[in-house]
């Protein structure tokens, strides 16, 4: 008997709302350019306001890499918590829309708004996110019901809900019903300041998981070493390792097995889900069975779709993609 989901992700269920702007803008503002920070609601409040001709998407990196298998046709889920606000409402359904379950209904009173990360897209395509978490910090293990952890063939889980003690308990919640029901696991690294943050409860959690996906940097920042003795000791403590080389190729690792995928370049228009339509792509591949040369060339497809446009979410249908590389 099949399980309700082929794909369950787990994450920070966030705003994105995104423009863009130049790098003397970036200046002005105190925005340092190409990483991720964490902002208050009163510096969010400051950013917001200062962005011209904004453009609103449902994201969050896991969400995007659940959005992404949804419009492949897979079975997906997503776990993630929003107020019953405007932004909310517009997230939960928006993401319907694109073929997705957003398994937990917006809370009514919530004590914080919806989360949203303002993100300035730089003329080389660099994208500078400033995230203000909201509510969807707020994710516990009482957001993770039995009936969508246990009926995920896959679970994927954001490593950014570590940064929260009631974030790191639902994730491990829901890896442990998914895999007593026969589920399968794994983890996307998030960041290497995420890794830093977290390093020690990274490393025993990734001994226990499916599959766990990163790239160079989170990897040599993970076992504190260079890339190739990063990923032989990755390859002997995971179960599948996937390392994504910007621009360059993938490496995929299980057991004995080794693949290098070339990647084709491409001039970025919007960095934005790069990595989390990597995944989507890898995960399709992963989800139905395919070789790892293919679910990782699945990968790479349908991050340079998502590149060559502003927003994180693809737009091409990436399964004609697929085929017209002969994948499918």
């Amino acid at each position: 008997m099949s399980k309700t989901y082929q794909i369950v992700g787990i994450g920070n269920a966030i705003v994105d709302v995104i423009t863009q702007s130049d790098d003397s803008f970036l200046d002005l503002m105190g925005i340092e350019k190409g990483i991720m920070q964490l902002v208050e609601r009163e510096r969010g409040e400051v950013l917001y306001s200062a962005m011209e001709d904004r453009v609103q998407a449902a994201g969050g990196s896991v969400a995007n890499t659940v959005a992404g298998l949804g419009s492949l046709g897979l079975r997906a889920g997503f776990i993630g918590r929003v107020r019953d606000d405007a932004l909310g409402k517009f997230y939960a359904q928006s993401f319907e829309a694109e073929g997705s379950r957003f398994v937990n209904a917006p809370v009514s009173g919530g004590e914080l708004p919806t989360s949203r990360s303002m993100i300035f897209v730089s003329p080389d395509g660099e994208r500078s996110m400033n995230t203000y978490l909201g509510i969807s910090s707020e994710i516990g293990p009482d957001d993770v019901s039995d009936d969508v952890a246990g009926q995920a063939e896959i679970l994927f889980l954001e490593g950014y809900l570590y940064d929260k003690p009631k974030g790191k308990e639902a994730f491990d919640r829901a890896a442990q019903v998914c895999r007593a029901a026969g589920g399968k696991a794994g983890i996307a690294l998030s960041d290497p300041f995420c890794v830093n943050r977290h390093r020690d409860d990274f490393r025993k959690l990734v001994k226990e998981l499916d599959f766990v996906i990163g790239n160079q940097h989170e990897w040599e920042s993970l076992y504190e070493t260079d890339l190739s003795s990063a990923l032989e000791q990755a390859a002997r403590e995971v179960g599948l390792v996937v390392c994504t080389r910007s621009g360059e190729e993938v490496i995929l690792l299980r057991g004995d097995e080794v693949v290098h995928v070339p990647v084709t370049k491409v001039v970025p228009v919007d960095a934005t889900g790069a990595g989390d339509q990597f995944a989507a792509g890898f995960l399709y591949g992963y989800a139905t069975g395919q070789s790892l040369e293919v679910s990782g060339r699945m990968g790479c497809v349908a991050a340079a779709e998502v590149i060559g446009h502003v927003g994180p979410r693809p737009e091409a249908d990436i399964k004609a993609l697929f085929q017209a590389a002969g994948l499918i």
